[in-house]
């Protein structure tokens, strides 16, 4: 397949839906997606494994936050992912395929489940389906994932998901809290043509 072409992937952003979940596109001007960005990443879990760029405390870091990874979609870099509830709306968590090289087909997941909606297998069941259209309607090759050593339940998401274990990436991540001291991560990969796992019953 020939190099992806070039576009946005905010007008119209994908949608997707299945295993009862649907994935659109974050909000900066809702003050719902907001509040739940928020609580999201400033969730002590979370900060136990992950150090965003932003280290949002309020609303006004997390719409500057959220609009940078918004940005992306306008850019044609990523898409992040608002998981909620098909039948309800509820907010579930996030999941995104982001850092995509359309010449080397080639792209990055990352995903994270607000504390209500924990133990329910969101966090696998969206990033299957975010899996399924980078590889077979948006054209990407490789998907890379990493996640901090020691944080067992992203791996056990990632080997769920078909994210087959590559190795230990040395100081690829900042340490929890901090942006001037560095910690290893996993990193695991799912190619397009690896075969899809079956997923989970929702719970």
């Amino acid at each position: 397949m020939a190099e992806i072409p070039e576009k946005s992937l905010a007008g119209p952003a994908p949608e997707l839906r299945g295993h009862g979940l649907r994935l659109r596109l974050w909000d900066p001007a809702s003050e719902a997606d907001l509040e739940s960005w928020l609580r999201g990443r400033s969730d002590p879990e979370f900060r136990r494994w992950n150090t965003p760029l932003i280290m949002e405390r309020d609303l006004a870091d997390a719409r500057e936050s959220l609009t940078a990874h918004v940005q992306s979609a306008v850019d044609g870099t990523g898409v992040p992912f608002c998981v909620t509830d098909e039948a309800t709306g509820e907010r579930l968590g996030h999941v995104s395929v982001a850092v995509i090289s359309r010449p080397m087909r080639s792209g990055r997941v990352g995903y994270w489940v607000l504390p209500e909606a924990r133990g329910r297998g969101v966090a696998t069941l969206s990033l299957l389906l975010a899996g399924r259209w980078a590889f077979t309607e948006f054209g990407l090759h490789r998907l890379e994932l990493d996640h901090a050593v020691g944080h067992e339940a992203s791996c056990r998401v990632a080997e769920r998901c078909g994210y087959l274990y590559e190795g230990t990436a040395r100081g690829a991540m900042w340490e929890a809290g901090r942006h001037d001291a560095f910690r290893d991560c996993h990193l695991h990969a799912r190619l397009a043509t690896d075969p899809e796992p079956e997923p989970p019953a929702p719970r």
